[in-house]
C-alpha cells in the first residue's frame, strides 16, 4: 500500500513481558530432575515472599503519603492534621521522592523532548493540533522536585507536568478513509500546484522540516525488527500511500507504534482563595505514539491553526489575482478560470470539512481514552505500580538464578548477555535485561556470591531455600490447611 517505508528506531525496554507463572513453568520444565524442579519452584515462591516483605513498608508509606494528597479527599485530611505549609511541602516532595523511584523500579522512563518529537512527527487517527491550557497546571510542585533531584534529559514542559513511558507496542487500524484519501490527494495535489507557480517554499516549508526531523528509513526493515541491539517499528500512513483505484476504493490498514503504558502526573493550578494540594497520577494503556496529546492535562479546545488561516486566505487571494489576470485576457479561457475556481473553493472547503471531521475524531478518541485507554488514576494506579515492581524484580531475580544454577560461574556481563539470550530463546522478547539489580538482591539474600576473580556463581536449590528460611507466608499456609483438614 505504501509509497515508501517510514520506520522508527527504539531503544529496547527493561521491561519483562512474560507472565510470571508462565516464566516461572517454562523454567522449571527446563530442570531434568523432579527432585530439583520442586526444590525450585518453592525458591520461586520464597523469593516473591522475600521481595515483597522488603518492598512492604515502602508501599504503605507512599500510599499514607498520597492519602494526603489524593484530589478527592486528601484536602480534608490535610485539614484534620493541622499541618503548616511548609511542613505540607516537605510531605509532597517526599511523595514525589517515592513515587519515582517506584517508577524507576517499574521500569518507567520520563519521556524526553526527542521521543516526543519523533511520536509527532506523524499522524494516525488524531489530526488536530492539540495544545495545553498551561494557566490551568501549577508549576511549583515539579520544578521544585527536580531543582532537589536531578534527571537528565528533562522535557521542556517538565516543570508543569510529567509523562512516563513502558512498553512498545503496535496499533492497526483497518478502515475505507475516504475523508483521509481525499484530504491526501487535495494536498498533493494543492503541493504540485504550488511547485508550479513557485510558491512550495512559502506554503510547504513546515512540512520540509518535518521531513529532515523524520526518523532514520531502511528498505530492508518490515513492521518489528529485534535482531539488533536497537527496536525498529513501521509506520504504515495513508500520506505515504501509492495512488492507485485499488487503494482509493477498498479498505487500507494503517499502522502506529503504541507507548504500552503511559502515566502522567501534574497538579492544578490553585485557585486566588484555596492553594491546591491535589497531586493527579493518571494511567493510560495502548497510546498510539502519533496521538500522545489525547494524554495531556488540560487540553485546550482545537480550533483552525494560524497556518490553516493563512493558507486558507492566501489560497482565496492567489486564486482571485489569477482569476484576475485571466479575465483580463482577449481570449478568457473558460475552462482555466473554472479550473481555477475549482481549485481555490476545493481547497478551502477541504480545510473547513476537515477541521470538522478532525473534531468529530477527536471526540471519540477522548471519549475512547476514557473508557478503554485509561487503566486507573490515583491510588488504583499506585496500587498497579507497586505490584508491578514486585513482579519485574522476582522474575529478574529468577531467571539470574536459574542461569547461574545451570550454565555455572559468570562475569556480569556475561549473566547480562545470557539472560537476555534465555528469554529470546525461550519466549522470543528481546529485552535490555536488568543484571545489576538483580544480583544486588540475590547477594542481600544470601543465595549468590562471588569468587576470587569476580566471577558470580549460587549455592545449591535446597541449601538457598535453607538460606532464605520458611517466610511467614508459608506459615500461613501452613496453619489455614490444618485449620481446614481439623
Amino acid at each position: 500500500m505504501e509509497k515508501n517505508k517510514d520506520v522508527i528506531q527504539l531503544e529496547r525496554e527493561s521491561v519483562i513481558p512474560i507472565l510470571k507463572p508462565k516464566l516461572i513453568m517454562n523454567l522449571a520444565n527446563l530442570i531434568e530432575h523432579t527432585s530439583d524442579r520442586a526444590e525450585f519452584l518453592k525458591l520461586c515462591k520464597r523469593v516473591e515472599y522475600t521481595i515483597r516483605a522488603w518492598y512492604l513498608l515502602q508501599f504503605e508509606d507512599l500510599m499514607q503519603l498520597y492519602s494526603l494528597f489524593d484530589p478527592v479527599h486528601g484536602a480534608q485530611k490535610l485539614e484534620q492534621q493541622n499541618l503548616s505549609p511548609e511542613e505540607i511541602d516537605v510531605l509532597e516532595q517526599n511523595f514525589l521522592k517515592y513515587l519515582f523511584q517506584v517508577m524507576e523500579k517499574s521500569n518507567f522512563k520520563i519521556a524526553t523532548d526527542e521521543e516526543i518529537e519523533v511520536a509527532h512527527s506523524g499522524q494516525y487517527l488524531l489530526n488536530l493540533p492539540i495544545s495545553v491550557d498551561e494557566s490551568k497546571l501549577d508549576k511549583k510542585l515539579l520544578k521544585r522536585y527536580f531543582a532537589e533531584h536531578s534527571h537528565e534529559n528533562l522535557p521542556d514542559f517538565a516543570d508543569k507536568y510529567v509523562i512516563f513511558r513502558r512498553g512498545i507496542g503496535i496499533d492497526q487500524t483497518t478502515d475505507y478513509f475516504f475523508m483521509e484519501k481525499v484530504d491526501m490527494l487535495i494536498s498533493r495535489s494543492w503541493a504540485w500546484l504550488l511547485r508550479k507557480i513557485r510558491l512550495d517554499r512559502l506554503f510547504l516549508r513546515k512540512s520540509s522540516i518535518r521531513r529532515k526531523k523524520e526518523p532514520k528509513k531502511d528498505e530492508e526493515i518490515y513492521a518489528v525488527d529485534k535482531e539488533g541491539d536497537d527496536l525498529f517499528v513501521e509506520r504504515i500512513r495513508i500520506e505515504n500511500m501509492e495512488i492507485r483505484l485499488r487503494n482509493m476504493l477498498s479498505k487500507i490498514t494503517i499502522q502506529e507504534p503504541t507507548f504500552d503504558r503511559i502515566i502522567v502526573v501534574y497538579r492544578r493550578s490553585s485557585a486566588q482563595t484555596k492553594q491546591e494540594r491535589g497531586i493527579y497520577v493518571k494511567h493510560f494503556k495502548h497510546i498510539p505514539m502519533a496521538d500522545m496529546e489525547i494524554v495531556l492535562p488540560e487540553k485546550k479546545n482545537p480550533s483552525l491553526t494560524p497556518m490553516d488561516w493563512v493558507k486558507f486566505l492566501a489560497s482565496a487571494v492567489v486564486g482571485l489575482a489569477t482569476l484576475g489576470g485571466s479575465l483580463e485576457m482577449p481570449q478568457a479561457d473558460l475552462w482555466v478560470i473554472f479550473a481555477i475556481l475549482s481549485g481555490v473553493i476545493g481547497y478551502c472547503a477541504k480545510i473547513y470539512f476537515g477541521f470538522q471531521q478532525n473534531m468529530a475524531q477527536y471526540q471519540n478518541l477522548i471519549t475512547q481514552s476514557m473508557y478503554d485507554k485509561q487503566l486507573d488514576s490515583g491510588k488504583g494506579t499506585l496500587l498497579h505500580l507497586c505490584d508491578d515492581v514486585i513482579q519485574q524484580e522476582v522474575k529478574e531475580v529468577i531467571i539470574s538464578f536459574f542461569i547461574l544454577m545451570e550454565q555455572g560461574k559468570a562475569t556480569l556481563q556475561d549473566l547480562d548477555l545470557r539472560c537476555e539470550e534465555l528469554i529470546k530463546e525461550e519466549f522470543g522478547e528481546s529485552i535490555n535485561f536488568d543484571v545489576d539489580d538483580a544480583v544486588q538482591k540475590l547477594e542481600k539474600m544470601g543465595i549468590v556470591a562471588r569468587d576470587s576473580i569476580g566471577r558470580y556463581y549460587c549455592v545449591g536449590l535446597k541449601r538457598a531455600n535453607e538460606i532464605i528460611g520458611t517466610t511467614t507466608e508459608e506459615l500461613v499456609l501452613k496453619a489455614r490447611q490444618g485449620v481446614v483438614n481439623s
